[in-house]
């Protein structure tokens, strides 16, 4: 197994609502091509159509988790906070205590006419009453500030759980909303290999399906036949399912993932059946030719002119297969047995892999 190497399949805005997936249209966006059925088309456009939803809504779960993350460390911060507030009021609660029981102690409970008789002269009753008066003063500050302090405590509570109660609600939708679209993906999944296997089966290709492909912005003259991969069995190494040495490059997609033409040429041949099931050659300038093999189904003619980066099938499992992946190989003719290592070949392009 050779290192993993991801691309973004897709970068959508983080933004994006949740209202604008249950709005996506469910027509399908193919074409019926000449002598394939409708509902292949239509199928095969539903995958594609998901495939892209399910990269929206993996972006926002994603967003969503890290927003979670940070709302969590805020709620940690704000915990925090609330602690040094539950100590201050601790605090105000010890003083008023302490207060009181001054007062007590310095016959701030007499009454006034008790303090006038009591008083030794008018300089000592002054002295008594500015006394008492800032205790009084002192007492009613500390009640007030301690009122203030569990009114913001408690107004800083309600504040944090709600927060966290609206965060918590809105990542369990998105999970759900991504746990569906990937549900009702992986069913169409099985539905458009069950149909590769009939035409594998049958000798007969479909035909080719009509994608609405995203605009595509290449800057390159070449690029890896699919957009997010792991690299499987490489070129020259052993197994049992091969005669002699694995003759390209693996990659490991799912069922349904767009596979693109490595560079622009033409389509010498679609054919099904056989160990490489449904597959696709394309003859490059310089007389290079790449293969494209174990499809579920191909968006392209025999003879058809493709550019950079074209949708021209759709990976799958067919033929002799073990699991989804794409088997891709460079070959200086178009038939088995002319292949060169894909790897360094896309390399000295500008396309390292892995």
């Amino acid at each position: 197994m050779r290192p993993s190497r991801r691309h973004p399949l897709l970068v959508p805005a983080l933004l994006c609502a949740i209202a604008v997936l249950a709005a996506r249209p469910t027509d399908a966006v193919e074409k019926k091509a000449p002598g394939d059925g409708g509902t292949d088309a239509g199928l095969s456009a539903q995958v594609a159509r998901l495939y892209e939803d399910a990269a929206v809504a993996t972006q926002q779960y994603e967003a969503g988790r890290l927003e979670a993350e940070v709302q969590r460390a805020k709620a940690q911060r704000l915990e925090a906070l609330l602690d040094r507030e539950r100590r201050e009021i601790s605090v105000l609660h010890e003083d008023l205590g302490r207060i009181a029981r001054a007062q007590y102690r310095s016959g701030g409970d007499l009454p006034l006419t008790a303090q006038i008789i009591l008083a030794g002269s008018p300089e000592q009753l002054m002295r008594g009453q500015q006394a008492f008066s800032q205790t009084n003063l002192a007492v009613n500050n500390a009640i007030e500030k301690s009122r203030r302090a569990e009114a913001k405590l408690a107004a800083d509570e309600t504040e944090a759980a709600t927060a966290w109660q609206a965060l918590e609600k809105r990542n369990v939708e998105l999970a759900d909303l991504k746990t569906g679209i990937e549900q009702k993906l992986e069913e169409a999944r099985r539905q458009l290999q069950g149909q590769a296997d009939a035409s594998v089966a049958a000798g007969a290709c479909r035909g080719a399906v009509r994608l609405d492909q995203p605009a595509v912005q290449v800057t390159s003259p070449w690029v890896p036949p699919v957009e997010t991969y792991e690299l499987s069995a490489g070129f020259g190494s052993g197994g049992s399912r091969w005669a002699n040495r694995h003759t390209g490059q693996d990659f490991a997609v799912p069922i349904g993932t767009p596979v693109r033409s490595v560079g622009a040429g033409r389509v010498v041949s679609v054919s099904c059946g056989g160990a490489f099931g449904i597959q696709i050659v394309i003859e490059h300038a310089g007389g290079y030719y790449t293969q494209y093999a174990h499809l579920a189904a191909v968006t392209v003619d025999q003879g058809a002119q493709v550019t950079t980066g074209q949708w021209i099938g759709q990976s799958g499992t067919s033929g002799n297969s073990t699991g989804p992946h794409l088997h891709f190989e460079v070959r200086v003719t178009p038939e088995l047995g002319s292949g060169v290592d894909p790897v360094p070949w896309l390399a000295a392009r500008g396309v390292p892999l892995g």
